[in-house]
């Protein structure tokens, strides 16, 4: 009888599935293949249902930002759901950042946030906070699921609003519901990331042509909502003869291949880009948010096309906005267009883009004895020898501006960046998730040294993982495009200055590859050696600290600044500072 009752109890046991383990079989049948996170207690139910599941990975870093930011990268690259996860209070409270990045990028993640006990919520618990109010800023879907019953239909309606509206959803689930017996074990939902074509009405499209049709000269502006209508896009501009710009997150999908493209505008871009927009006398946006009102033009007539009405009018005017797919917008308009002969206006715009061009490459130079070594040649040098399906990751600050300029698209190169939310220590976890998502494929990090001090950590996961990632550290001692920003309103940089270790010794003892190049012939080879390196390298590059980055417009403001810091500078005993500004042509 004792053995008959043993036996029917190891049966039911068997029968009886754990929350934890409804939740990552869920994730299994919504495409996941990998969690981004840090193990903590109030996660050991969905750790240990990992570590018994196959077919799901569990990528182990060393701060849960990298976790978002990782997780954002491979939902980018994928465009399939990306997960991570946090353990209770401090735990999930590091993946915030690492989220507003994803949501402001539009990519499709599923933050885990694990909650203290059930009974504790609202006692003032260790560790206790509330994130379902913390995280409601930057997601479209944050519950918490406080009984087993609400398991799985909490996590698949969470799943499917990721997938859906293209960003975060969070799920807040404490440890001890996690570790209790499901209630509700049958799946619901059949998950699906929808991409319906969305097309203006005929009476819209009709005032579209009418209004490019009866322009004269036209400029395009571009952005990522162009991804996937690179062949529209370029047949219009030919029957429009329209100088293409782009803004940063659009460079990916418009530049290359692009006989009408003039380069970017912005802080980030350089002259063309702006003057052909400034010249214009229409300017259609495709796709894009671009956010600074002062690079528009005011006279202008403007036309917007978007996927998302909200963003129709939000950064100037607009005369004519529609709704509408990119590609498949451009599909239904391009018959009704008719073909422009006049070609003053694209080939003043391609004249003014091949002289700005040149003007950038003349900076990209290497020569022996020079010193310190340009950053634009370094990223020249890389642009020369990454692979022609390399994956790019920028830190916020100079790497962007260098890789922005200097990193060729070509249809199969990708750029990742957090072009949007802006924050520093963006690259390296965002080339983690690159590389364990894509082992086969050659991922590049361009790190500022301030961005890849801030989570120097994860330096250790990249041992940790075999990712074979390949870090470029732009070493000049300094946050150098805020100690820029500084000296253009006029302002003594403070606050600025890091005292670095020697970054290339901290990889070799994290077990990477480590270089150090200090001068101009060494960047090459060295380059060339991390590219090649079967297993995670770094390369710190001793690069100018006074290389100046300036926006295609100079406002009089700016002008003043820089006169400002002069004279400030110079009586404060910095002069050598003024000197070091005077060897370099400001206002190129």
């Amino acid at each position: 009888m004792i053995s008959f009752l043993l036996s029917r109890q190891k049966n039911l046991n068997k029968l009886a599935k754990k929350v934890a383990e409804l939740f990552v079989e869920v994730l299994a049948v919504a495409g996941v293949e990998r969690i981004y996170g840090v193990a903590g207690d109030s996660l050991n139910g969905i750790t240990d249902s990992v570590r018994v599941r196959n077919g799901i990975e569990w990528v182990g870093v060393r701060h849960e930002e990298t976790a978002a930011f990782a997780a954002g990268a491979e939902a980018a690259l994928t465009g399939k759901l990306a997960v991570c996860a946090g353990s209770c209070g401090p735990g999930n409270l590091h993946l915030i950042n690492g989220l507003y990045d994803c949501h402001r990028n539009r990519v499709p993640v599923l933050a885990i946030a694990a909650q203290i006990p059930t009974q504790e919520i609202g006692s003032g618990y260790f560790q206790e906070t509330h994130p379902e109010h913390l995280f409601k800023e930057c997601s479209h879907f944050c519950e918490l699921v406080s009984h087993p019953s609400q398991m799985p239909r909490i996590l698949e309606v969470a799943i499917q609003t990721a997938l859906a509206k293209k960003g975060v959803a969070v799920v807040v689930i404490p440890g001890d519901v996690a570790l209790s017996d499901a209630v509700n074990q049958a799946r619901r939902v059949a998950f699906t990331s929808a991409e319906p074509e969305i097309v203006p009405h005929r009476d819209e499209l009709n005032r579209l042509a009418e209004e490019l049709n009866r322009a004269k000269k036209v400029t395009i502006l571009g952005g990522a909502g162009c991804a996937g209508a690179h062949d529209e896009l370029v047949a219009l501009a030919g029957k429009l003869q329209a100088p293409i710009v782009h803004a940063l997150r659009g460079k990916e999908f418009i530049e290359y291949d692009n006989p009408y493209d003039v380069g970017m505008t912005g802080l980030l871009g350089f002259s063309s880009g702006y003057h052909a927009m400034m010249n214009c006398e229409t300017l259609l946006m495709l796709g894009t948010d671009f956010p600074y009102q002062q690079f528009y033009p005011k006279d202008a007539r403007i036309v917007q096309i978007d996927i998302r009405g909200e963003q129709l009018g939000r950064r100037s005017h607009v005369n004519l906005g529609v709704v509408g797919g990119i590609a498949e917008t451009l599909r239904a308009l391009l018959p009704r267009i008719e073909q422009k002969q006049n070609r003053r206006h694209l080939d003043a715009s391609r004249d003014h883009y091949r002289d700005a061009r040149k003007e950038l490459d003349d900076l990209a130079t290497g020569k022996p004895g020079q010193l310190p070594i340009h950053p634009q040649f370094v990223a020249k040098v890389l642009n020369e020898l990454a692979a022609e399906d390399a994956v790019f990751t920028a830190d916020v600050g100079t790497p962007v501006i260098w890789a922005a300029r200097y990193l060729t698209m070509n249809g199969r190169r990708r750029l990742l960046g957090s072009f949007n939310h802006g924050s520093m220590a963006n690259a390296l976890p965002q080339a983690i998730g690159a590389q364990v998502s894509h082992r086969g494929r050659q991922v590049v990090s361009l790190s500022g040294d301030g961005g890849l001090a801030m989570l120097l950590g994860d330096l250790l996961s990249l041992r940790q993982l075999q990712a074979p990632v390949k870090v470029i550290v732009f070493k000049n001692n300094s946050l150098a495009f805020v100690e820029l920003e500084m000296k253009a309103a006029g302002i003594l940089d403070f606050g600025t200055d890091l005292e670095n270790p020697n970054f290339a010794t901290m990889a070799e003892g994290a077990g990477l590859l480590g270089l150090t190049a200090e001068t101009p012939d060494q960047v090459r080879p060295m380059i060339a050696r991390v590219l090649k390196h079967d297993g995670p390298a770094l390369v710190e590059v001793l690069v100018n600290r006074q290389e100046l980055s300036m926006p295609p417009s100079i406002s009089l403001e700016q002008v003043k600044g820089f006169s400002l810091f002069t004279l400030k500078a110079v009586l404060s005993g910095r002069g050598d500072e003024v000197v070091d500004l005077a060897k370099i042509n400001l206002f190129r």
